[in-house]
């Protein structure tokens, strides 16, 4: 559990497949940068296109993506970059399955409240109802 300026929260990293079901999870303290979770999730994944919002906009990101995975980055650029980057805003229109699949999770109560304290617990809790969304 984190702190950042609303009180304890806890932050849930996910890596969904085409279809929108969850793949892979991290869980990090509220006040942990989004982009420092994407390297990890990623790692021994394979795609065509990684999808992701702002948050995941750095170079270090972008450049795993291209050249380990051999994939293309779906990333929308900060809008305080020096240089712009292009992306395809139609494949990006896909990343509401993403938005869709967090949804499913906090439709689990016990999720959406984080009744549990241990974050053990917690992610035992997401990955219950992550398998419960596969099947």
């Amino acid at each position: 559990m984190g702190r950042s300026r609303g009180g304890l929260t806890t932050k849930i990293h996910l890596l969904t497949d085409g279809t929108g079901r969850p793949v892979k999870l991290l869980l990090t303290g509220g006040q942990t940068a989004d982009c420092t979770q994407a390297v990890p999730l990623l790692k021994g994944q394979q795609a065509n296109a990684v999808l992701a919002d702002k948050g995941y906009d750095t170079d270090a990101i972008v450049r795993f993506i291209r050249r380990c995975m051999k994939a293309k980055a779906v990333i929308p650029p900060k809008k305080n970059r020096l240089v712009q980057r292009r992306y395809n805003k139609e494949i990006y229109k896909e990343r509401n399955l993403i938005e869709r699949a967090f949804n499913k999770l906090k439709h689990w109560r016990r999720i959406a409240t984080r009744y549990d304290r241990v974050d053990a617990h917690f992610l035992a809790c997401i990955a219950i109802a992550a398998v419960a969304i596969w099947t």
